[in-house]
């Protein structure tokens, strides 16, 4: 009789019911621990991009046109130059040089932090208040590792001190230059921040970044208008409206600075390098009192240390020498100073940052964010003229609500209305919002929400995004 074979014929079926089996316990550890992780994940801010900076270079092909390198390179040195009182700092001041304020992440940008980046140094407000003798107190809301800003109030005091209803809206200057050893006998003091915090009387603004200042001052108001009339069903249905801010005078679209109150590079300049440093120019050519002081009579002649202007054109140079003075250098710098370059690949990686661009667009960014906006003919130079200015705004003032309203008027733009601020560079960027409250980019765009912000229907839009899609459009913001 021939003797079966002693292996049972069921144990290779058994065998194989055993891998199924382990696989199949496998697959489902593993597909609980992916949908753990994917429910425990949530869309992050990136953080500041780093890697290579190409901001604070100057436009593409400038060299094209004669003078306009020179130009550049002496509007750059002149922007970082140090003021003092001999050169016409103060009375009063914010601080004593462009740069200090506008260097992140190069020299045009904005407020730079020791938090993020320790090798920058402190917030420079806090080394030029008692510089030279100084006797200036640090306001409380000037920190070491806190943005640069600038304080102003929202309505004047009553002679008791308590709020008026007559609305201010000017910058104070957080110090001023009595005791420093070239202030003579000046001896004015600092606003007293303190009571005027505690009446809730205080809005901030922190530097605009003025990377490709030139772009957006050679923007048509056509153009402009014509962008606000586009996508007109979308931007009904989700509640944005947006207007132009107008010059007093002739009527035409201002587009500089938080609330868009400046018309032109020269009148930024002008007025930054009087309210911000105190330095009068043939823009701007009376020494500053602060609002409130200048209700009261004016500036003591003792800290009037100057002639006016104390920046001019250069009369006595020659025809080939001759020179204009600092504010129209530092227009012409920030005119011809290029955008930064965004980045195709970081953070996140190329498919996020695609993806992110068109959430962008879909969730409803992009109908305040315009992407692009192409510039008109340009007589200063060709790269200026009709080229595609990749600002990520649509130049208009909107209406952000409750949440970020300042209390303060500028031309048309009220008390909570402010600039579509353009996005180009935001990659880079250390605090957000004109008063820096964060450095969170996710929660920057939070802040967007509140009762009367125009910014409402867009923000749901994106909380309902995944927590992905959310990554991806942060990741595309950084990039930028």
């Amino acid at each position: 009789m021939i003797q079966k074979p002693a292996v049972s014929e069921t144990k290779p079926y058994q065998g194989n019911r055993s891998k199924v089996a382990r696989w199949a316990a496998l697959s489902a550890v593993s597909i609980f621990f992916a949908a753990t992780i994917a429910a425990q994940f949530v869309a992050h801010d990136p953080g500041v991009r780093t890697g290579s900076v190409d901001a604070g270079q100057p436009l593409y092909s400038l060299g094209q046109t004669p003078g306009a390198s020179n130009f550049f390179t002496d509007g750059s040195t002149r922007f970082q130059e140090v003021e003092s009182v001999q050169n016409g700092l103060g009375p009063r001041f914010n601080s004593n040089q462009c740069a200090s304020c506008h260097s992140q992440p190069a020299v045009g940008g904005s407020s730079p932090s020791a938090s993020v980046f320790p090798f920058v140094g402190p917030n420079p407000e806090t080394k030029i208040y008692n510089l030279d003798g100084a006797q200036n107190t640090l306001p409380s809301f000037i920190t070491p590792d806190g943005p640069v800003r600038e304080a102003r109030f929202k309505f004047f005091l009553t002679s008791t001190g308590s709020l008026s209803a007559i609305p201010d809206g000017g910058v104070h200057d957080l110090f001023v230059i009595s005791g420093r050893t070239d202030a003579g006998a000046c001896a004015i003091k600092q606003p007293e921040f303190a009571h005027h915090l505690a009446l809730n009387n205080v809005s901030f603004r922190i530097p605009t970044p003025v990377f490709g200042a030139g772009l957006i001052e050679n923007i048509s108001e056509e153009t402009i208008m014509a962008n606000m009339r586009a996508n007109g069903f979308a931007k009904q249905s989700l509640g944005i409206s947006g207007h132009p801010n107008r010059d007093g005078n002739d009527g035409m679209i201002s587009r500089f600075g938080w609330k868009a109150q400046n018309k032109s590079l020269e009148i930024f300049s002008g007025e930054a390098y009087n309210v911000e440093m105190g330095v009068t120019n043939e823009l701007f050519q009376n020494e500053r009192a602060s609002p409130d002081e200048a209700q009261r009579g004016g500036l003591s002649a003792a800290c009037k240390l100057n002639p006016t202007p104390e920046d001019a054109t250069n009369l006595a140079a020659s025809q080939d020498s001759g020179v204009p003075g600092d504010a129209s250098q530092f227009a012409m710098f920030m005119r011809l100073l290029a955008p930064p370059t965004a980045s195709l690949v970081s953070p996140g990686g190329t498919s996020s940052i695609a993806s992110g661009r068109q959430i962008f667009v879909t969730t409803g960014c992009a109908l305040c964010h315009t992407p692009t906006l192409q510039t008109g003919p340009s007589h200063i130079t060709p790269a200026l003229s009709q080229v595609n200015g990749n600002l990520f705004s649509d130049l208009l003032v909107h209406d952000m609500g409750s949440n970020l309203a300042d209390g303060v008027t500028q031309g048309a733009a009220g008390p909570d209305e402010f600039r579509t601020a353009p996005l180009w560079g935001v990659g880079q960027r250390i605090f957000f919002l004109h008063d820096g409250r964060t450095s969170d980019l996710l929660d920057a765009i939070q802040q967007h929400t509140s009762s009367g912000s125009e910014a409402n229907g867009v923000i749901r839009n994106f909380n309902n995004l995944t927590p992905q899609q959310r990554q991806n459009l942060l990741n595309f913001l950084r990039s930028l």
